[in-house]
């Protein structure tokens, strides 16, 4: 398949997790014979901050005028299979127009921000990556969420065909490496701050912390506030590019996912940092939310902790165990969840779109 993604980024991971999961995904799409081309604005925040220039074996088109690239956009959808365009996408609404104008391609919606975007049409917010129309024009929309809020979709969008399409990791960039002692974590954290996870932050690490003082903890990320309340065994790194990633989880006994209110609300939405941990062979413990236990088992593959006492509780485990259950996530990754795996996902649901489609009578789209 020729396959054209109008998306946010690939080429800058910074400040976004878009970048990781579709390096990853279309890497796998090209070893399995896809051709990808995937349209990106360059915007001065991500050419700063660039850390890929190229997609070898597709095609990165990097443009800074919508009106100046269109052109190549109309003459890229003329042969292509698949034209989709995603969730903050910046020039989404325009993409849209051009995709079902198209004849031949596949209209796609990837959401890759699913709780966002229902947490705003809730809220009465405007969502600039979706038009008037919602989601009903395209043949087929997929949500990096699923359980309820593919329903939802359907309701409040009017999507009319949509399957999950969950985060993944790609191995061959996160894998267990040599861990770093500046990395040495007895439990550690892996995020940007948050108000909404701060709460649980405490709980489960701050507070542990407090109670286990000779334990060493560490927390990754940015936009901590002056007033966190930082103890002496806490340690904090600033930023953690994602080539770094591996080497952190690498070096923790133990490491801590917490989720965002508005993905732990509706489920079914694991991050992509619990599986790039959980390839690391890093033990992973984490709040609980429905639809968990169906990606990890719990206590074979993971742990949960609601609160304070479970979290303790896995820094007492003895190192055979705790090693145990992070050789367990990791086979679990790999069988399950590797970008290799959503790449044939992904076809699969194309295909079976393309199918439909094709069962009613070609394209219904832009009705009344």
């Amino acid at each position: 398949m020729k396959i054209v993604i109008f998306g946010l980024t690939i080429s800058s991971s910074w400040g976004n997790g878009h970048a990781t999961l579709w390096r990853g995904l279309c890497r796998a799409l090209i070893r399995q014979g896809h051709h990808v081309v995937f349209f990106e604005r360059d915007t001065p925040y991500y050419a700063a901050n660039r850390d890929l220039h190229d997609l070898p074996g597709g095609d990165l088109v990097l443009y800074g005028d919508w009106g100046a690239i269109r052109p190549r956009a109309v003459q890229a959808l003329r042969d292509a299979d698949v034209a989709m365009t995603t969730s903050y996408c910046p020039d989404a609404l325009a993409a849209g127009d051009l995709i079902f104008a198209a004849a031949r391609p596949l209209s796609v919606f990837y959401d890759l921000d699913t709780p966002v975007t229902l947490s705003r049409l809730e809220a009465g917010e405007d969502v600039p990556y979706l038009g008037p129309r919602g989601l009903r024009d395209f043949e087929l929309v997929l949500s990096y969420t699923g359980g309820a809020a593919l329903d939802r979709l359907r309701r409040r969008l009017g999507a009319r065909q949509v399957l999950p399409l969950y985060g993944h990791v790609d191995p061959a960039v996160h894998r267990p490496v040599a861990a770093s002692a500046a990395y040495r974590a007895d439990l550690s954290y892996l995020g940007t701050y948050a108000a909404d996870r701060q709460a649980a932050l405490e709980a489960l690490l701050i507070v542990p912390a407090m109670q286990r003082p000779l334990q060493r903890f560490v927390i990754g990320g940015a936009q901590y506030p002056q007033d966190f309340p930082w103890q002496p065994n806490i340690f904090f790194l600033r930023h953690m590019p994602p080539d770094q990633h591996p080497e952190f989880f690498s070096a923790s006994r133990l490491t801590l996912n917490i989720t965002r209110r508005a993905m732990a609300e509706l489920g079914w939405c694991p991050s992509g940092r619990l599986f790039e941990a959980a390839a690391c062979g890093t033990p992973v413990v984490s709040d609980c939310w429905q639809g968990l236990d169906s990606f990890f088992e719990p206590a074979r593959e993971i742990l949960l902790a609601q609160g304070t006492e479970e979290v303790v509780a896995a820094l007492d485990l003895p190192s055979d165990s705790v090693r145990r259950i992070g050789q367990a996530a990791r086979e679990r990754v790999l069988a399950q969840h590797t970008s290799e795996h959503r790449a044939r996902e992904m076809v699969a649901a194309f295909e079976t779109a393309r199918s439909s489609a094709a069962c009613s009578g070609g394209k219904e789209r832009m009705e009344a």
